[in-house]
């Protein structure tokens, strides 16, 4: 058979050679086939440990029959559960294949080439990838010390060209947080051309008086586009299901570049009934407060440094030897998130898990670092 001419004058867009993929946390399989080990432990992509909610299962299997037929394109049922647990009405709320795709409907909706999107720095990667996706500036803003959000240098930041201003809060990989009253001040004093994209995915885990988890602001009608997720809290991450909460007419526009049918019908129907398992989310957010506690705990009679999280997670100081660590650590069956991503080389994330889970990590974390105590031997 004839050979074709192949692809060589095929050319992508210029951006694509500036663009980063997204780098997830390796899987348990890859692991067990890489390394050849059985037992793993992951605790690297912030995920429920105590697996998904019981009721959300149940929805799952009543309706395998049923997947002959295509999902609802408007999410109705979904849109109404979520907006009665919210006090919204069904037209404030939109239903994506994960947060992620939200965040690639907002820079499609509002983002045009050259405008600017202020980004903090470090935060989730995927703000920053669908500003360049639309050939929009990101404009970094870096976290304060103890990497804490300063509304001042948001504002300052923001030019006659920004659309776009993201917060995530509490924030991925810092876990830290931007009080209710700064919150408030900052949206307050934002010119009216300026969206919030407000990514509250890890606010079911805060437990700090001062906090706002946004849901306020989208009823009173200002700018803002409120995330959330079914992956964490409810242990819905293996089925993709988030919403963001904002003003009709926001929701409405966000609409238009939405791609039909979305969102499976299976994560509908999970979705729906995982918002109203209020014993399974409560589970999750004790075994959460408790096992953060237990690992700081652990890190102080390890005398590691840490940032203390309002997360499902923790961000782990390890010093210049924190790349091997992550490595040694992979090699013995436990899977962390290396932070160099974030540019925190010296950093790894981990996500709170079981007390078993926990405490295997201690164990082998400890043991790395013994070794690497240890004084070398030339021959």
């Amino acid at each position: 058979m004839k050979k074709g001419p192949g692809i060589s004058n095929i050319t992508s867009r210029s951006i694509l050679s500036r663009m980063q993929p997204y780098s997830p946390g390796k899987p348990i399989w890859e692991v067990q086939q890489e390394l050849g080990i059985e037992r793993v432990t992951k605790l690297a992509s912030n995920e429920n440990p105590i697996g998904p909610s019981p009721m959300a299962l149940e929805a799952i299997q009543a309706y395998l029959t049923e997947i002959n037929r295509y999902p609802d394109a408007d999410t109705v049922h979904l849109r109404k559960a979520i907006a009665s647990h919210y006090a919204l009405e069904a037209e404030q709320v939109l239903v994506t294949n994960g947060g992620d795709e939200l965040i690639t409907l907002l820079s499609e909706t509002f983002l045009e080439a050259d405008d600017e999107v202020i980004v903090p720095s470090p935060t989730f990667s995927e703000y920053e990838f669908g500003g360049n996706l639309l050939g929009a500036k990101v404009v970094p803003v870096p976290l304060r010390e103890g990497f804490n959000y300063d509304v001042d240098d948001l504002l300052a930041a923001v030019t006659e060209r920004t659309k776009l201003l993201y917060l995530c809060s509490p924030n991925n990989p810092t876990g830290t947080y931007m009080k209710k009253e700064e919150l408030h001040r900052l949206v307050a004093s934002l010119p009216s051309h300026v969206l919030v994209v407000y990514d509250g995915a890890y606010s079911h885990f805060v437990t700090a008086d001062d906090y706002c988890d946004g849901i306020e602001l989208v009823r009173s009608g200002f700018p803002i586009v409120v995330l959330q997720t079914f992956s964490k809290l409810y242990g819905l991450a293996g089925i993709r299901v988030g919403y963001g909460l904002a003003d009709p007419g926001i929701i409405a526009r966000i609409r238009q570049v939405k791609e039909p049918f979305n969102v499976n019908m299976l994560a509908q129907v999970a979705a729906a009934a995982a918002i109203g398992d209020e014993a399974h989310v409560e589970a999750t957010r004790t075994l959460n407060e408790q096992g953060r506690n237990t690992l700081y705990a652990q890190l102080d009679a390890l005398k590691l440094g840490y940032t203390p999280s309002m997360s499902n997670f923790v961000l782990v100081e390890l010093g210049p030897d924190a790349k091997t660590i992550y490595d040694r650590l992979m090699q013995r069956g436990i899977i962390v998130r290396y932070a160099g991503s974030w540019h925190l080389p010296n950093h790894i994330r981990v996500s709170i898990g079981t007390a078993e889970e926990q405490d295997l990590f201690i164990q082998e974390l400890t043991a790395i670092l013994a070794s690497l105590a240890q004084p070398s031997t030339s021959i």
